[in-house]
């Protein structure tokens, strides 16, 4: 049994898989595979994700599919309606509208705020110690890492000016989400929290 997760990135694709299976597996009776189908970009994401979706959920191997998740950042995409400013108010409607176009009972959209980086600053103790100290104290509740200066763009700044050295996404990213604990990372992203507690329940119930 395997869930198939929809993504935008190349951390995603090489990180977030082994990421997640460490929070679930041990959960689990049986390990549950995921399989990462990576989008180019979110546009590439909203444009191609229903169709893609139905290819799984309605292929030959759907028997073995538990669910189907779109996993993007809630910082990145331009597709909001313009009067929709907060990150409330973002999420819940394109969650709905993602889901609409979908149309599928075993598809569900989730998305990481405001960026995938968000739940590696729940552990900043695997950042450089020079970054740890600059870190901002809202770092403490990651997601409230918003609009302004995302958690991608705040590390970028911070590796340049206290390393000497840029923060590489795809590289630096990876590594990191290697060492990051799952469940540190959970306690301090709800949004995170609420996708983990959805395969878990999902899986549960598809277990022979």
């Amino acid at each position: 049994m395997r869930f198939v997760l929809f993504v935008e990135g190349y951390t995603e694709r090489e990180a977030a898989g082994e990421f997640l299976k460490r929070w679930l597996d041990p959960q689990l009776a049986r390990p549950v595979g995921v399989k990462i189908v990576r989008f180019n970009g979110w546009h590439q994401f909203i444009d191609d994700v229903a169709a893609r979706a139905r290819m799984y959920l309605e292929g030959p191997g759907r028997a073995e599919i538990i669910s189907a998740l779109g996993l993007l950042d809630l910082y990145g995409p331009t597709f909001y309606p313009s009067h929709l400013r907060s990150a409330q108010e973002r999420y819940a409607w394109a969650v709905t509208e993602i889901e609409r176009k979908v149309s599928h009972p075993k598809f569900r959209m989730f998305f990481a705020v405001h960026e995938l980086e968000a739940w590696i600053l729940s552990q900043p103790q695997l950042l450089p110690e020079a970054v740890q100290q600059a870190l901002p104290g809202r770092v403490n509740n990651p997601e409230s890492i918003d609009f302004e200066e995302p958690p991608a763009k705040l590390l970028e700044r911070l590796y340049a000016s206290h390393t000497g050295r840029s923060y590489k996404k795809r590289t630096y990213g990876s590594e990191l989400f290697r060492k990051l604990d799952p469940s540190v990372a959970c306690k301090k992203c709800p949004h995170l929290a609420e996708m983990l507690e959805h395969m878990l329940t999902t899986a549960r119930q598809a277990a022979p």
